[in-house]
């Protein structure tokens, strides 16, 4: 029998075994699929050429993520079917094939698993790939004109990524059965069974892995200026590595303790799963803390999607604060501009402020951005006249409030004091605040917001100007009253905005690629999680026999695997469930945003799907091993 058939005949009667694994590669496949197909499709192009460049970039940024994550799943799964299959593959020296043949047929039979899985992946990719595209914009609220795309161009890319990806790890398994002995192929499964490990060790690991983990959560969510986004990253790495030493350390400490405690441990057949997990822990603790991680990916990147999709409304509402703002050099012509606008539009609130903009030369402003002044009266009349919020503390003198405008993402926070000086006179910020008393006209200055004191004392020094600003009931009919505003004498220039102007449409892209790579990354955990343990079931089913030929019941037993699963679900999720909390308080902090109930939500929809995995892994494992 050739080599190829003898490794279809071992594909094709172990394909239930294989499935998971498929599936899961598939979906990985498929969304990288569609991800470099969107980008081929032209579809972009209808948003414009700024908001098409910066959505491009996103989709190449996270399909190289998901590529990534590829190697590492490819790796692991890789890994784990070549454990399952040693011992099996270790038979064929007793029917005479070398370690080169033998190496051959893993080589075949993974390479068929890898074709299979990339032709689901592109064959349901080109089919979804229009419902894909829907999908994404209809999350994104964009409109564009969808028509089906093919073309060979993001297949031949997406082949190219996954079968580079897989060769390597193919490869690397055939050199590592080339290289083992008989005795270590046919005792591979004994060889993975591990004792019990040294309490000091044990309790060194679980010391440093809280106090990492502690140090992380603490820089995740400490209030900070510009090295917010390098202490981010610091804690990102501490985190990893602080959830990696608990799974090594504390967690197995835990468990030894509780198996010493005889009260315990010979209640309620406990003594049949809590050994079993000491045993295990030292080769499973890593598959924990890798599902651990990407679950916490998972809720990061989500919180981060619906951070920006919170920030791209209040931009969007920053910016049409106001459907006129008229800028005038005099004060009392309020009225004038309302009678010409309301020829043909109602106004639905109308307001008007003296600035005072300071000549570069007399202040420290090194920025091209002007700086301009305000009194602190006329913004709490303006918040009056328009309805807007007003908790502001007037400022002393020789103080002031930041009237900021709002950055798609800003390190500005409180924490930072920041200083202005005029005329050799150094002012201190008291406060900060992104309200939008300005609209359009606060993203185009530096606005101090002075009490009236110093703005009268300061207006000798600066150059004043009158804005009036006017909301419209119909913003859509914004261009019926530009000429009637235009024909006073008293106008010198015109914002008006286009309710239709959407220039940061990609935020919203970037919102609803953060639903799909938390997909993939549940989707991931999940099938990692399902694949130990089904390959677990292979390694546990001689010991589940004996018990069973001892007498213990086969009721007593299914408890037992119950127990022992809902820990490999459990521990794992309890774990990312809390460090969830922080790493989302972080995202919310750097984009000053609650994002409490994100949390929240993530959190139950991951409960769900792993709740789903455990009920399905139970059966299963039952199956295997009873």
């Amino acid at each position: 029998m050739s080599m190829m058939k003898l490794a279809f005949q071992n594909f094709k009667s172990s394909f239930k075994s294989y499935l998971s694994l498929i599936i899961s590669l598939a979906f990985t496949i498929l969304v990288l699929f569609n991800f470099i197909n969107l980008i081929d499709s032209g579809i972009l192009d209808q948003l414009g050429e700024s908001n098409a460049r910066n959505v491009e970039i996103i989709l190449q940024v996270l399909s190289f993520t998901i590529a990534c994550f590829m190697i590492f799943f490819i790796w692991y799964s890789t890994n784990v079917f070549l454990t399952k299959r040693k011992k099996e593959i270790g038979i064929y020296v007793f029917m005479g094939l070398s370690n080169q043949k033998i190496g051959k047929l893993y080589a075949i039979e993974t390479i068929l698993i890898g074709f299979t899985s990339l032709l689901l992946g592109i064959v349901f990719g080109i089919i979804t790939s229009q419902l894909f595209t829907m999908i994404l914009m209809a999350i994104s609220e964009i409109s564009v004109e969808i028509t089906f795309h093919f073309s060979l161009m993001p297949m031949l890319i997406t082949s190219i990524i996954f079968f580079i990806i897989y060769f390597v790890f193919v490869v690397k398994g055939y050199i590592n059965i080339v290289r083992s002995s008989v005795l270590e192929m046919v005792s591979a499964n004994r060889q993975n069974e591990y004792v019990k490990q040294n309490n000091t060790v044990l309790i060194l690991k679980a010391i440093i892995g809280i106090i990492v983990l502690a140090v992380g959560f603490y820089l995740a969510t400490k209030e900070a200026g510009m090295e917010v986004m390098g202490n981010i990253l610091l804690a990102t790495i501490l985190v990893i590595i602080g959830i990696y030493l608990l799974f090594g350390g504390l967690i197995p400490l835990i468990f030894q303790t509780l198996a010493k405690n005889k009260n315990f441990l010979y209640q309620k057949e406990r003594n049949l799963w809590i050994n079993n997990i000491i045993f295990r822990m030292k080769k499973n603790y890593r598959t924990y803390a890798i599902v651990c991680v990407l679950m916490l990916c998972s809720v990061t990147a989500l919180a981060f999607g619906f951070s920006m999709k919170n920030r791209y409304e209040g931009i969007v509402h920053f910016e049409n604060t106001y459907t006129y703002q008229v800028m005038s050099d005099k004060s009392g012509y309020e009225n004038e501009f309302k009678e010409l606008i309301e020829k043909e539009n109602k106004i639905e609130y109308a307001s008007d402020i003296e600035l005072l903009t300071i000549n570069k030369e007399d202040t420290n402003n090194n920025y091209t951005i002007p700086l301009a002044l305000v009194s602190y009266s006329d913004i709490k009349q303006l918040a009056d006249d328009t309805g807007m919020e007003f908790d502001l503390t007037e400022p002393k003198d020789h103080e002031y409030i930041e009237l900021n405008r709002l950055y798609v993402m800003s390190l500005t926070n409180d924490f930072i004091v920041n200083t202005e000086t005029i005329q050799g006179v150094e002012y201190t910020s008291i406060q900060q605040t992104t309200t939008p008393y300005l609209g359009y006209m606060q993203e185009e200055m530096d606005y101090m917001i002075v009490n009236d004191k110093t703005f009268t004392q300061l207006s000798s020094i600066g150059q004043s100007m009158h804005i009036y600003n006017y909301k419209i009931e119909d913003p859509y009919n914004f261009e019926a009253s530009t000429n009637d505003i235009q024909s006073s004498s008293h106008f010198l220039g015109l914002v008006k905005i286009n309710p239709e102007r959407d220039e940061i449409a990609w935020l919203k892209i970037l919102f609803s690629v953060s639903i799909f790579t938390f997909m993939v990354f549940i989707f991931a955990s999940g099938s990692i999680l399902f694949m130990k343990l089904y390959n677990d079931a292979f390694e546990e089913k001689e010991r589940y026999q004996v018990l069973s030929k001892l007498g213990i019941s086969k009721k007593t037993l299914k408890k037992s695997i119950a127990n022992e699963l809902r820990f490999a679900y459990a521990v794992p999720f309890l774990i990312m469930a809390i460090s969830s909390y922080f790493s989302v308080k972080a995202i919310g902090n750097l984009m000053q945003g609650t994002l409490l109930s994100v949390n929240i939500i993530s959190v139950i929809i991951i409960f769900i799907f792993f709740y789903i995995c455990y009920r399905f892994s139970l059966i299963i494992y039952q199956r295997n091993v009873l």
